[in-house]
């Protein structure tokens, strides 16, 4: 009797165990079954995460592809087509406008005359900027410089504002690989939004001088022009030539420059234009520059500074020279200085684009 009640135990207790066994065994694949789907559910968020990462890198080209800056173009240089690519830009002029040019040293005949700029200048109720020079010249000093400013026309069709005669502000650099910050003349702060309406020509300095040489050096006040030159030495203007030799220097520094003053106006308050005419290798801060040797081009705008220089380079540096149309001289004094290193530069801190997309509006 007691045999077969000890054989009934072993006989429930193998059940049991079985039983126990059976419930670890579900248990185990209960677990590995929802390891597996946690599994699965990360691999496929990793899966997702890529595809969408991948997605967006494509997206990215693609609008980078699609949205090249404009640069506008006519050949008509005159007063009408000069007007006509200002519109071109869709970006309207509002508040106080400061239209930036070069006055012109006394005795140089290719900056930009009056009689060009006067209806698009007046069409915007613009007032003409410039700060004063850093060479000792008759555009070293307000006084001198207004009278200057005048001979040459420029007060028969807008006010004329030399910017630093009340001194000077400093505005902040993004890039300040050479420069801490940008001195520019204090009356900038009057303005809502700048036509940087550059003369498109050659640079005894920079090689050639554009829309970006012309919100650097242009607008920085004459303390300011000695630092950009010096690349961040001094502002002393007498002190600056003893710290002229470093032209890689300088061009990135007149970048920073320009992309400072970009920066201060910001999108929608500021447009760049480029008139290529009397296009000598000297500026237009040159007293006696040599005689132009290029035929005249047109004028083109843009919002993007680095587009629009770049698109001028390419038009200059792609010309088949003639008799009466020779760009050796001015690709030489280019070459010469580095000059496109600006471009590539301000590039490379974010300030535009080299591509672009050309648009006639002729």
């Amino acid at each position: 009797m007691k045999r077969v009640i000890t054989m009934v135990a072993m006989a429930a207790l193998i059940v049991g165990c079985g039983s126990e066994l059976r419930k670890r065994n579900n248990n185990e694949e209960q677990t590995q079954g929802a390891e597996q789907k946690v599994e699965q559910k990360v691999e496929q968020k990793v899966e997702q995460k890529v595809e969408q990462k991948v997605e967006q890198k494509v997206e990215q080209k693609v609008e980078q592809k699609a949205v090249l800056p404009k640069v506008y173009m006519t050949t008509d240089i005159s007063p009408e087509g000069l007007k006509s690519v200002y519109d071109a830009l869709g970006v309207p002029a509002h508040g106080k406008v400061a239209v930036k040019i070069s006055t012109g040293e006394p005795g140089g005949k290719n900056y930009l005359k009056p009689e060009l700029i006067g209806l698009l200048v007046q069409s915007v109720d613009g007032t003409i900027v410039e700060c004063n020079t850093a060479y000792r010249g008759r555009r070293f000093s307000s006084e001198e410089h207004l009278k200057a400013a005048r001979e040459h026309g420029f007060f028969e069709i807008a006010d004329v504002d030399i910017m630093d005669t009340e001194g000077e502000i400093k505005i902040p650099v993004q890039d300040t690989t050479h420069l801490k910050y940008n001195l520019v003349g204090k009356n900038i702060e009057n303005y809502d939004y700048m036509i940087n309406l550059a003369h498109f020509k050659g640079h005894a300095m920079g090689g050639f001088g554009g829309v970006l040489k012309n919100q650097s050096i242009g607008v920085a006040s004459r303390n300011g022009k000695a630092y950009i030159h010096s690349v961040g030495i001094t502002e002393n203007p007498d002190e600056m030539w003893g710290h002229v030799d470093d032209q890689i220097g300088f061009l990135e520094s007149m970048a920073a420059a320009a992309q400072s003053v970009h920066e201060y106006f910001g999108e929608g308050n500021i447009v760049y234009i480029n008139v290529m005419n009397n296009m000598s290798i000297d500026c237009d801060c040159d007293a006696h520059p040599a005689d132009p040797l290029l035929k005249d081009v047109g004028i083109l705008a843009s919002t993007d500074p680095v587009a629009l220089d770049q698109a001028c380079l390419d038009i200059v540096f792609n010309i088949t020279p003639e008799e009466g149309n020779d760009n050796g001289p001015l690709l030489e004094r280019i070459k010469d200085r580095h000059g496109t290193h600006i471009v590539d530069y301000a590039e490379s801190i974010g300030l535009g684009s080299k591509k672009y997309e050309l648009v006639s509006i002729d």
